[in-house]
């Protein structure tokens, strides 16, 4: 009989579809004919184009995917970094939305009312750049490049609420922006500072610590980054350093992030003092100067035989003798050009890094005098900008001391037979007074006792985090809504004069300065408090106090009266899977949660908001012949051509199929042919075009186990979902399709209850990764809308493995496959091995001289 599933076109243009008998669990009025849009048949399967444009037709005109804020659903917010607009998307971008994709439709289908939102992060030097360049305006070019990435976005069937598009230009994010900042200067949390700052010669512009890299390049130029002193705006993230820390232990992130924040945070104990600048005969400075250390060996102190300070430090002038003065100020100008990373590497000797300053400081445990030296490697943007030296515990410090012919003193007992120099182990302290004989621990926690017993110093923690700068100097950023008054000082922008914006009418010119400094009429202005002549801030901010909120914002974009409402961030905050590169882990992550335990505590976000995203996911790279897909590199691979040809269902199947999400991978081994190849099998499975016509029949052992499959099939993709295992999850899809191709051919025919079954279900669980095929197959089989549809749950009866397939090889090659108990014995697999007939053909008559059992998957049989 002809199979129920099988469609039968109509010369009126649309397809009349028969669906399968309803299913014990089906919703009322399934099983009827529905006319439904026809989509010709192609000669080789299905149209990938008319396919796929249809369905994101459908979900874009539909609304399928907005949600309002107080849906009575159980609410699930599912966010993607939002990128930076550089044009079409590229591989890294469908990667990464396609994942966030998959989620948003799983969890739809699963019953949740999901927030799946999409923005720009809009502002940044690369249109300031491309102004200089080539003169279009950077508010021009990047709204060209929002189009440009949306439509991308689009055709690889990622959906979004895009009524509650966000970006960092636009004059109503700006206004909120500047707000949050004026709120953290009326906390104290943003405030103006003289600072040696990391200066980037080719963008012109300051830079974070955290946008230098380790080998002390700029990491979006690639400069050699130098110091300066300028007076910038910072915001004082140091507040929330043990916050930030201590909250990392509740998140569900991967541990190398959260190994990455703890290390850049960077909390250390010990104690601080201060030793007053003596002579060589202990006689104390005039002006009673003294140099503050911080220690977290304050137990080694007795074997201080030098200090050594920053060439920067404030006191050098001061504490440097007169005979001595020439030689520090020739060192000091000496080190002013050097980066970072050059003063910390030991490329160079360290006799040529350091100078005497002719002054010497107390010891407080010997009360001795020891001199006072510069040293390169010291740098004053760490700790105090001063550090006691102790050459038998540090190997620096003895290189040091052997350079300068100063002396050395242990104070821990190295091991016996030890022929090393400096020792950094444990071991009972000697020539240490009150410590001798004690371990590690406890004589640190004495010399701490002992020192604030004395009144010369204290317990202390210290963290690495330094305070986030924030000053830009650019155009293309979110001004800083503050003027200069000779009269009233630094002068907020009152609230009702917000937004700030930069003109449209400045000339960019690649000079290093931002034409903002040259525009008379953003420059000059009156001050709100006097009314008197003033100059604006020509300085915008970090591009990442923009993505700093943005997920906050996506809660209510439309409030005109509050940067968010707090009852619509309570409702959906906090994001409950955020998706991105793991190089956000310091910039990003670390600035975002910054600002929501400071909005929270300033009472525009919820008090009990702390953490901004319970989960994170950060997915590997893209490789191109052992590279990292970039543009800097000049080696992205467009997809533009793979979606024209084979279409955004293969293409995302492939990036889902290839490894774990969470691993790099090389484009090289993307699948993208094998599953083209599959979707193609599906159509035709789906279609009824493979093997006999299905037939109504009493259940069979055979129809029972196709049953049981599909529910185990069920488990599993629902479990790898939730794990994010998608490439297992696409390989079991794979594994039961040829399951049921081999079904459907069976000798006795399928049964038409069992294989609709089987297939429905088969797209239910492909639908999140392959939307716009499993949504046609849906509609032409059962009529609706496959993502409006109930996620399949198994049947905890039927997921115990009754029944395996036992793969039979002659010599190695398969030769039969038969389905058996899963208790099998050895022997029983044995007999029935030999007993197919396709295996005694291969015989020929003749007697195995070996059979290798693996009872209940493998027989092989050696002739």
């Amino acid at each position: 009989m002809e199979a129920l599933y099988q469609l039968s076109y109509s010369p009126s243009g649309t397809e009349n579809v028969a669906v399968r008998p309803a299913h014990p669990k089906a919703r009322p009025g399934r099983g009827c004919l529905r006319k439904v849009t026809t989509i010709p048949a192609m000669a080789d399967g299905y149209d990938v184009q008319a396919i796929e444009a249809k369905w994101q037709a459908y979900w874009r005109d539909h609304k399928t995917y907005e949600v309002d804020n107080g849906d009575p659903r159980p609410h699930f917010y599912v966010l993607c970094m939002y990128p930076y607009p550089s044009g079409r998307a590229h591989m890294g971008h469908v990667r990464n939305y396609t994942f966030g994709d998959l989620i948003v439709r799983h969890r739809t289908m699963l019953g949740n009312a999901v927030l799946s939102p999409m923005g720009f992060d809009s502002f940044g030097l690369p249109a300031e750049n491309a102004a200089i360049r080539t003169g279009v305006h950077p508010r021009t070019f990047t709204d060209d490049r929002m189009a440009e990435l949306r439509s991308s976005i689009e055709r690889i069937g990622a959906v979004y609420d895009w009524r509650r598009e966000v970006h960092s230009h636009d004059p109503s994010y700006i206004r909120w922006t500047q707000w949050i900042f004026l709120r953290f200067l009326e906390a104290g949390l943003a405030y103006r500072a003289m600072a040696p700052v990391n200066w980037d010669p080719v963008d012109q512009t300051v830079l974070a610590n955290e946008q230098v890299l380790a080998d002390g390049t700029a990491e979006r130029s690639g400069a050699l980054v130098e110091k300066r002193d300028l007076e910038q705006w910072f915001f004082r993230i140091t507040d929330y350093a043990q916050e930030l820390l201590d909250d990392l232990d509740g998140l569900d992130w991967p541990e190398r992030v959260k190994v990455m924040q703890r290390n850049w945070i960077g909390r250390s104990e010990g104690a601080a003092f201060s030793m007053p600048v003596v002579d060589a005969d202990g006689q104390e400075h005039a002006d009673g100067v003294s140099v503050e250390v911080f220690t977290t060996r304050p137990d080694t102190s007795f074997g201080m035989t030098y200090a050594v300070m920053a060439p920067e430090h404030p006191l050098v002038s001061a504490v440097t003798t007169a005979e001595r003065r020439a030689d520090v100020e020739a060192f000091v100008d000496q080190v002013a050009g050097a980066s970072d990373v050059e003063r910390m590497s030991s490329q160079e000797a360290l006799s040529k890094r350091g100078v005497f300053t002719g002054a010497y400081v107390r010891n407080p445990f010997t009360a001795s005098p020891v001199p006072l030296y510069l040293a390169d490697y010291v740098l004053m943007g760490y700790g105090t900008g001063a550090v006691m030296a102790v050459p038998s515990e540090d190997q620096r410090d003895w290189d040091f001391a052997v350079a300068h012919g100063l002396p050395h003193l242990r104070t821990v007992a190295p091991p016996q037979g030890w022929e090393g120099e400096a020792f950094t182990g444990d071991g009972p302290h000697i020539n240490s007074g009150f410590l001798d004989g004690m371990l590690k621990d406890d004589a640190i926690v004495a010399a701490i006792d002992w020192l604030e017993g004395q009144g010369l110093g204290q317990r202390q923690v210290n963290f690495r985090l330094r305070d986030w700068l924030v000053s830009r100097q650019r155009f293309w950023g979110c001004p800083i809504p503050v003027v200069y008054c000779d009269e009233c000082g630094v002068v907020p922008i009152p609230d009702d004069q917000l937004p700030v914006l930069a003109p449209d009418d400045v000339e960019f010119q690649p000079t290093g300065q931002s034409p903002l400094q040259s525009h008379e009429g953003f420059l000059h202005t009156s001050c709100p408090r006097c009314s008197g002549p003033v100059r604006r801030e020509t300085d915008t901010m970090d591009t990442f106090v923009d993505s700093s909120w943005y997920f906050l914002r996506f809660c209510d974009p439309w409030s005109s009266d509050a940067p968010f409402s707090p009852a619509a961030v309570a409702e959906w905050m906090p994001v409950d899977q955020y998706i991105g590169g793991v190089e956000h882990a310091i910039l990003h992550l670390m600035y975002a949660r910054f600002f929501t335990k400071a909005l929270a505590d300033q009472g525009i976000a919820p008090a009990t908001m702390r953490e901004p995203f319970s989960r994170l996911f950060t997915q590997g790279m893209i490789r191109l012949d052992g590279e990292k897909m970039s543009k800097s590199k000049g080696n992205l691979v467009a997809p533009d051509e793979i979606l024209d040809a084979e279409g955004a269902d293969a293409l995302r199947l492939a990036h889902l199929f290839v490894g774990p999400p969470q691993e790099d991978v090389d484009w090289e081994g993307v699948g993208l042919d094998g599953c083209s190849r599959f979707l193609q099998r599906l159509w035709r499975l789906a279609q009824g075009e493979v093997g006999s016509a299905a037939v109504v029949r009493d259940v069979t052992a055979d129809d029972e186990q196709i049953e049981r499959s599909v529910h185990r099939l069920m488990a599993k993709v629902g479990e790898d979902y939730e794990r994010w295992s998608y490439n297992t999850a696409v390989a079991a899809c794979m594994e039961a399709t040829n399951d049921l191709y081999r079904y459907a051919q069976s000798e006795q025919g399928p049964r038409v209850d069992t294989l609709n079954f089987a297939v429905d279900t088969l797209l239910l669980l492909l639908a999140p990764m392959a939307p716009h095929l499993t949504a046609e197959l849906w509609e032409r089989r059962r009529g609706g809308h496959i993502h409006a549809e109930r996620w399949p749950e198994p049947n905890p009866d039927l997921l115990g493995v009754d029944r395996v397939t036992m793969v039979v090889q002659v010599n190695g090659k398969v030769r039969d496959r038969i389905e058996v108990e899963a208790g099998i014995t050895s022997q029983q697999a044995e007999d029935i091995a030999l007993a197919s007939t396709k295996v005694a053909a291969q015989l020929g008559g003749a007697t195995p001289r070996k059979v290798v059992v693996r009872p209940p998957r493998l027989v092989n049989i050696v002739v």
